[in-house]
């Protein structure tokens, strides 16, 4: 009886709302599944079950493989987002460097405005961001995206960065200071391998918010084939008030599989370095 008493309690308290969470996460997916393999013609037929996988089909995704530039958007995508995260961790890591391990006047001021940037909404800087792409000549470029994305992504990585940081041991670096290397030298060997956690953390973080932003894309790269995901689906799946549902959803799946991939496999740092970051930072 205690044993059963004890599954029974388990059951209650553990499994039972691990699987109500997992149903409420996985729900959208699902549904974005079910739509991209049904048929148009049925879509919108009431008299069908919503979640009845009927005559299915990949016609939706056939249509936007190669009735639209959806791999060229796939492609343009990943390379901003790549370009920019890659350009945001190597500032953020100085920087974050910088702010975590020195002691100086200001330095926590510093910190925390470094933070309050990222809140500062795009809407209030894209104007003046556009005659800064416009003077350089940048319009409808990879570097316009890879050089702007940073402006957002560079606060909160430095910020993270900056916590974690502070929790690795100085004496570590105190002591590989004393057997005679340089501070460049202390920083890459001894203090950059203990916070690879923090800096995987930042890195899936950056991706992301690349991945999925929309307005500085539809600014300054939103004509021809240079259009990213975002944009691409929404000016070309969505027509006046026409709405190809099953190919949005389709997009919607083949769009979120590379940050599906990044999470699945580096979670377990992104978590940690999250919580480092945000408890000693």
């Amino acid at each position: 009886m205690v044993g059963s008493n004890r599954f029974t309690q388990r059951l209650l308290k553990l499994w039972l709302p691990l699987l109500l969470y997992a149903i409420f996460l996985l729900f959208p997916f699902a549904w974005m599944l079910i739509v991209s393999i049904r048929p148009d013609q049925i879509l919108l037929d009431t008299r069908i079950n919503p979640f009845a996988i009927v005559n299915p089909t990949l016609e939706n995704y056939r249509y936007l493989l190669q009735e639209t530039q959806f791999p060229r958007w796939i492609w343009n995508t990943l390379v901003v987002t790549v370009g920019s995260t890659a350009l945001s961790l190597a500032c953020s890591i100085l920087i974050g460097y910088a702010l975590g391990r020195f002691r100086f006047r200001g330095g926590n001021s510093l910190g925390i405005a470094i933070f309050l940037l990222y809140l500062v909404p795009p809407t209030l800087l894209f104007i003046p961001l556009s005659q800064i792409v416009s003077r350089f000549g940048l319009y409808n470029s990879y570097w316009a995206l890879i050089l702007i994305y940073p402006t957002f992504l560079i606060p909160f990585a430095s910020w993270l960065l900056m916590g974690y940081f502070r929790t690795i041991s100085r004496e570590l670096e105190d002591a590989a200071l004393v057997d005679g290397a340089t501070r460049l030298q202390a920083m890459t060997r001894i203090v950059l391998p203990l916070a690879i956690p923090g800096v995987l953390s930042a890195g899936i973080f950056c991706f992301t918010l690349g991945w999925n932003e929309f307005l500085y894309a539809l600014v300054f790269m939103g004509s021809g084939d240079m259009k990213t995901v975002p944009v691409g689906v929404v000016s070309d799946l969505i027509r006046a008030d026409v709405y190809f549902w099953g190919s949005l959803m389709a997009a919607g799946i083949l769009g979120s599989v590379p940050v599906a991939i990044a999470y699945a496999f580096l979670v377990d740092s992104y978590v940690s370095g999250l919580t480092a970051g945000a408890t000693k930072g």
